[in-house]
């Protein structure tokens, strides 16, 4: 009878023995799955971030794109106006130049007016 207690004793031990390791392993299973679930919901996370910084950069490069054009519709404007710039210069110069010929001809006009209140004064004299 004690050779059987001994063995009993040992079996009950061994069951102990199995189930906490048991315990052990499914609590270690627990861990190491909540572990990787937070790593996944982690990565989950960065793609949805990464998917909201592509869409705002998508954007970026449109709003740039249509800078772009708008550049260049400006610049096209500015090469169309440089025409008529260097006419309202042609026409600077014509009316500076029109300046002097009156100026001139305004000297001129003066020094007959002169010349004749002066013939006139000798005549009426």
């Amino acid at each position: 009878m004690t050779d059987r207690t001994e063995k009993d004793k040992e079996e009950v031990g061994r069951d102990e023995v199995a189930e906490a390791l048991a315990d052990l392993f499914s609590n270690v299973s627990l861990m190491v799955k909540g572990e990787l679930e937070g790593t996944n919901n982690q990565l989950l996370m960065l793609e949805k971030m990464n998917q909201r910084v592509t869409e705002e950069y998508n954007r970026f490069g449109d709003v740039a794109s249509g800078l772009r054009v708008f550049v260049e519709q400006l610049s096209k404007k500015n090469r169309s106006f440089e025409d008529y710039v260097q006419q309202i210069d042609a026409i600077d110069q014509q009316v500076s130049e029109f300046e002097a010929v009156v100026s001139k001809l305004d000297e001129y006009v003066s020094m007959l007016e002169k010349k004749v209140v002066f013939v006139y004064r000798s005549t009426t004299s």
